[in-house]
């Protein structure tokens, strides 16, 4: 659907790149190895964004990155939308609901880092978490949101490079 009112491939894979985790920057080599597509492609769409403001310029010597400008007025609301565009409101929703004690809700593998693989690793942390919803969980996902969608269930608290969705002690 966000395909039809963005209809530039490339703008697209960026603004899930830089949007999904803020933390993520790269560079516009790293950009056009990663999406198999030439520098200049890349280097347009990267600058329509910058101009645009959602995207910010750091300069390292000779090395520029890009990330995403967490002080736009509609930072929040573009990564709200590249969020549901991939689906992460759905799943988190759904394990919310009946998984049990949930404590935390990790993103981690390609999407954490901006890459949209086709598949979302998730891992959840909790005591006495449903195993048997989580398997009819994960059918049912993969046919809302169109991905391959990986659990891992864990018992104690992580502390990950991933992203996190959901965590009972911090309040988010």
């Amino acid at each position: 659907m966000l395909d039809s009112l963005i209809t530039s491939k490339t703008r697209l894979r960026l603004l899930v790149k830089f949007f999904v985790n803020h933390h993520t920057q790269s560079h516009l080599r790293g950009l056009a190895d990663e999406f198999g597509e030439s520098t200049n492609a890349i280097r347009k769409e990267l600058n329509n964004l910058t101009q645009a403001g959602v995207l910010v310029k750091e300069s390292d010597k000779n090395k520029i990155s890009y990330k995403a400008n967490t002080n736009h007025p509609f930072y929040t609301n573009i990564r709200d939308i590249i969020r549901k565009y991939l689906g992460l409101d759905k799943l988190l929703e759904q394990i919310l609901e009946r998984m049990g004690e949930v404590e935390q809700v990790l993103l981690v593998g390609d999407l954490s880092r901006g890459v949209d693989s086709g598949k979302i690793d998730v891992v959840v942390v909790g005591e006495d978490l449903n195993q048997d919803y989580i398997k009819g969980l994960t059918r049912r996902l993969e046919e809302l949101i169109n991905r391959k969608v990986i659990f891992t269930l864990k018992t104690n608290r992580l502390e990950s490079s991933g992203l996190v969705l959901f965590d009972k002690n911090i309040g988010i």
